[in-house]
């Protein structure tokens, strides 16, 4: 049986953690709003400092808490060094 990866895994195959905490580096970037369709917009100059271009793709990571989703995560999907189906097949698993 294959083991599931941590997102601090995923993001640093190194082991250095990552994590989900607001006490780690982590910023509001900016404030989305999400429309009738669903869709979001991400502001131009986080594209830019993310290197986020037209195609780029983007996995979304969420984190569970209590039977909730309490946060959500885009990565860009080279940045999984090539994880993404080790990360995504067991996810697809649990869903079934």
């Amino acid at each position: 049986m294959t083991k599931k990866k941590t997102i601090d895994e995923v993001c640093n195959p190194d082991g250095s953690p990552c994590g989900c905490n607001l006490g780690s580096g982590y910023k509001v970037e900016a404030v989305l709003s999400v429309d009738e369709r669903g869709q979001m917009v991400l502001p131009k100059d986080v594209r830019e400092k993310a290197g986020i271009n037209t195609g780029s793709k983007l996995a979304l990571i969420s984190w569970e808490k209590e039977g909730s989703i309490c946060c959500l995560a885009l990565i860009k999907v080279e940045t999984l060094s090539g994880m993404v189906k080790e990360v995504l097949d067991p996810l697809m698993k649990d869903n079934d």
